[in-house]
């Protein structure tokens, strides 16, 4: 029996230690929205919102924008918002607004961000990422790779719920 319950204590410590990794503050970074507009993450508080950084360059991205753009006009009217943060380089930032048009993705698009954006953020150094921010803009979740939808929709439902049921993963990885 004492080995049962050294496991269990075991294993509740260490789900509090991932969730706690995941519930860290972000930084309020500073971007620019696609006007050449200032945007922060601070502005994010007060919508449940996904955060997916992404480039033009990026066939995975190039694979799982359309199926956010999607999630976005499903979860409108739930007062979800997305983000798509562009880590294009600078000299290569003119490509993004008329990518998004011509493939008729209808999502906020912010540009400045770069791979240490990623680091700092604790989405490692690849893309596509995304992270789940609640309405305090807390992160709830991080997803390293191109997201499936079903990821993206769990972390959703969990916060359109009131947090009713088992909590998703703080970190999923797709790669």
């Amino acid at each position: 029996m004492r080995p049962f319950r050294n496991l269990l204590i075991s294993s509740a410590l260490l789900l509090a230690c991932v969730q706690t990794v995941a519930a860290k503050p972000l930084p309020d970074l500073a971007f620019k929205d696609l006007n050449g507009h200032p945007q922060r993450l601070s502005s994010l508080r007060g919508s449940i919102t996904v955060i997916n950084f992404w480039a033009t360059w990026c066939g995975p991205c190039r694979n799982e924008l359309p199926r956010l753009a999607d999630l976005a006009h499903r979860y409108a009217a739930k007062d979800v918002r997305f983000i798509a943060i562009s880590v294009d380089e600078p000299k290569d930032q003119s490509k993004v607004a008329p990518y998004l048009s011509t493939n008729h993705l209808t999502i906020d698009a912010w540009l400045g961000a770069d791979i240490d954006t990623l680091g700092r953020l604790h989405l490692g150094n690849i893309v596509p990422a995304t992270i789940i921010l609640d309405r305090d803009g807390t992160p709830i979740g991080r997803i390293e790779g191109e997201a499936q939808d079903t990821d993206i929709t769990t972390y959703l439902d969990w916060l359109l719920s009131d947090r009713k049921a088992t909590p998703p993963k703080p970190l999923i990885r797709r790669f």
